[in-house]
């Protein structure tokens, strides 16, 4: 299976999952292709953001790695889920889809959480340093919350 991650800028919340998601489904020996990209095009070809980095490090997940990108054509024809981070980026990510198999693998991620009682992931950029762990959390969930699905198949 193969999964793309969605944000604005790709260099919070959609490294952040992509991330967390590739250490959770390796934990679980479950083989999944994540990647993670932005609707916009503020920071191609740059490090996800520092505090970003660091709320994952304290977890022993690193992303250093990743570099942003922004989303593409192809990408709804190589990804079978494409995660939005909020309902801007889901609106925007159903614009850009170039047809109605695109748009059916399109969904929010926090539709894959259990009990959080959100429907979007908020974007910790221009917060204090203790929203990336917010971010953190929330994304874990979802992330087991879509592993437990894959699972279950």
């Amino acid at each position: 299976m193969k999964i793309l991650m969605v944000c604005l800028g790709n260099i919070c919340r959609s490294p952040m999952a992509e991330g967390i998601l590739r250490h959770l489904a390796h934990q679980r020996g479950i083989d999944l292709i994540v990647d993670s990209a932005g609707t916009a095009d503020y920071h191609v070809g740059e490090a996800p953001d520092a505090r970003a980095r660091a709320a994952m490090m304290r977890r022993s997940i690193s992303i250093e790695d990743l570099r942003g990108r922004q989303v593409a054509l192809q990408d709804f024809t190589y990804f079978d889920m494409v995660l939005a981070m909020d309902n801007n980026n889901l609106r925007d990510l159903l614009r850009l889809a170039p047809n109605d198999e695109g748009r059916r693998k399109v969904e929010l991620m926090l539709t894959l959480a259990s009990t959080m009682g959100m429907r979007e992931v908020p974007d910790p950029y221009y917060g204090p340093d203790s929203g990336f762990d917010d971010t953190y959390h929330l994304l874990e969930n979802a992330c087991n919350g879509l592993l437990d699905a894959i699972a279950h198949r």
